[in-house]
Parts: structure tokens; sequence; C-alpha cells
């Protein structure tokens, strides 16, 4: 129990990667590159889907929004941490901790169950693919989207909530770049048993359910490829699915180390260096990823930049 005589911290230090100057800028000239990058990418793809109308398909509705959540959770992140590692005092307020982390475990749990969407998505574009539309019509579409978000409200409230119940009045340094759950429930003075509980049950349960939608759909899908008789037919099938098993593969391995493991190694650099690759590096690749290994939106790309060189040779 905590005495009456505690003070309740008012803001929080983050411990960030190092003390040592040159490679604080070093790191800061590394990750404002990335976002850069980050920003481009996935504002280029938004815009790319929204401008051409051959992108006006199921499958690029959802990558247009997972294209929003990443530029939106990496954008919780990355300013922050580009000013502090420039700062002298890497502080931040009880609330825009909360704020941030209110945010962002709202986003990660909505990318998660995007994706699974996008892995059913495949599903029924390769299992049924004379029923696609039919399937896939812009109601279950948005749907599936507002799903997704509603999932990632719940665990917003709870996790935020479970946060502004505790007290901290002992040590307020996170050692990490952001503020997270698992690392801020460790420095409660006050009893964060249910706040563990609640993180682990919303971890197991967003990692169970849509990581069984992700792999038995593309259990169906490999029985369908695998039936698929021309080696070509084969591989076009395929294809349209690595650049999402690639996605998957990044943003679910990264997030489930991290807050499957207990929260006592929190302290450790591997964990630094996974939680930048899910909240700064995985954003930044998405885009790259379904650009440079998807035809359709290497040639939607095409397009709008014969449009835009058109359109400036007119205007010349």
């Amino acid at each position: 129990m905590v005495g009456g005589n505690c003070t309740q911290v008012t803001e929080f230090i983050l411990k960030g990667f190092t003390d040592h100057p040159d490679l604080q800028i070093l790191l800061f000239m590394i990750f404002l590159v990335i976002y850069i990058i980050t920003l481009l990418g996935n504002l280029g793809m938004i815009t790319l889907v929204k401008i051409d109308p051959r992108l006006h398909t199921p499958m690029y509705y959802f990558l247009s929004n997972l294209a929003f959540v990443d530029l939106c959770y990496s954008t919780v992140v990355a300013p922050k941490m580009l000013v502090d590692l420039l700062a002298e005092r890497k502080a931040i307020s009880y609330t825009g901790c909360a704020a941030q982390i209110c945010v962002f475990c709202m986003l990660i749990v909505t990318e998660c169950f995007l994706l699974a969407a996008m892995a059913y998505d495949r599903y029924v574009a390769i299992c049924n693919p004379l029923l696609y539309r039919v399937v896939m019509c812009p109601r279950l579409c948005a749907q599936l989207m507002a799903g997704s978000f509603l999932a990632g409200c719940v665990n917003s409230m709870a996790q935020t909530t479970g946060m502004l119940t505790l007290t901290f009045c002992g040590s307020n340094v996170i050692d990490l770049f952001f503020c997270d759950i698992s690392p801020l429930l460790s420095l409660a003075n006050s009893d964060s048993s249910i706040n563990h509980v609640v993180l682990l049950a919303v971890t197991y349960l967003t990692g169970v359910f849509s990581g069984l939608i992700v792999l038995i759909s593309y259990v169906f899908i490999l029985n369908a490829i695998l039936r698929i008789r021309s080696a070509e037919g084969r591989f076009k099938a395929f294809s349209t699915c690595t650049s999402h098993l690639t996605a998957v593969t990044i943003f679910y391995g990264s997030g489930l180390f991290i807050y499957l493991q207990p929260s006592t190694k929190y302290s450790r650099d591997q964990d630094k260096v996974v939680s930048v690759f899910y909240t700064v590096v995985t954003p930044m690749l998405n885009p790259l990823i379904y650009s440079l290994r998807n035809k359709e939106v290497k040639d939607a790309l095409r397009r709008a930049l014969e449009r835009k060189t058109f359109s400036l040779g007119l205007n010349s």
C-alpha cells in the first residue's frame, strides 16, 4: 500500500538510447531520414490509392488504411524521440505520457486486426475469385475497418484507464524512448497486478485471435495455390500474398516479442532495438514492401508520374 505522504509525479524522464552526444546526433540523423521516408511513403500510398481508379478495390482500401495507421502511430512516437535525441533533459509530462499511451495502444491493436482483415481479403480473392466482389463488398470492408478501430479503442480505454488509477511517487525514469505501458507499470507504487493481467489478456487475445485469422486464411490460400496446375498461375497467386506475409511477420514478430516477455526484462538494450523496429522501422517498411513487390502499385505510380510530367509540360 502507498502511504498518505506519497506525492504523485508530474512528469517522466525517458532514458532513451544513449547519453553520448556524438552517438545521439548520429541516431537523430538516421531516425530523421527514416521518419521522412515514413511520411512520404505512407502519404504517397494513401494519395495513390485515392487518385487512381484502378486501385479502388478492397485490397487497396485496406492498404490505404494500413498506411494511415502506420503514419499515425509512427508520428505518436518519432517526433518526440527526435526532439529528445537533441535535448539535454528528456522529459514528458504525466498527461503527455498518458496521451501517448492512449493513442499508441489504440493504433497498435487496430493494425493487428487490420492485417487480419487483409489476410481474409486475400483468402477470398484466391479461394473464391468469382465471388470476390460480392463477398468483399464496400459494406463488409467498412465493417471490418470499423471493427479494427473499435478493438483498438477498447484496448486504449482499458490500458489508459488502468494507468490513471495507479500511483507514481518513486522513480520516474522510463528505460525506453517513449511511454509504453509495460515499463510504466514497473514504476507504479500502487498495486498494478490487475493492469499486468489486463495487458497480458489483451496481448494474448489480440495476438491469438488476429493471428488465427491470418494463419487459417493462409492455410486455405496455400491449399488453393497448390491446386493450381500451371507454375505461372501458382507464382502469380502467391505473389499477391508475399507483401502481406512480410508485413505480418515483421509486425507480429517484434510486437509479441515485447509484450509477451516478463516486464522485469524491459531495461535491456535488445528491447529498445525491437521497440524501434515495430514503432519506427515497420511503418517505413510497409509502403516500400507493398510498392516494390506489387506491380499494380508500381503501374499506378508510373501513371501518376506520367500525368504529372504531362501537366508540367503543358504549363511550361
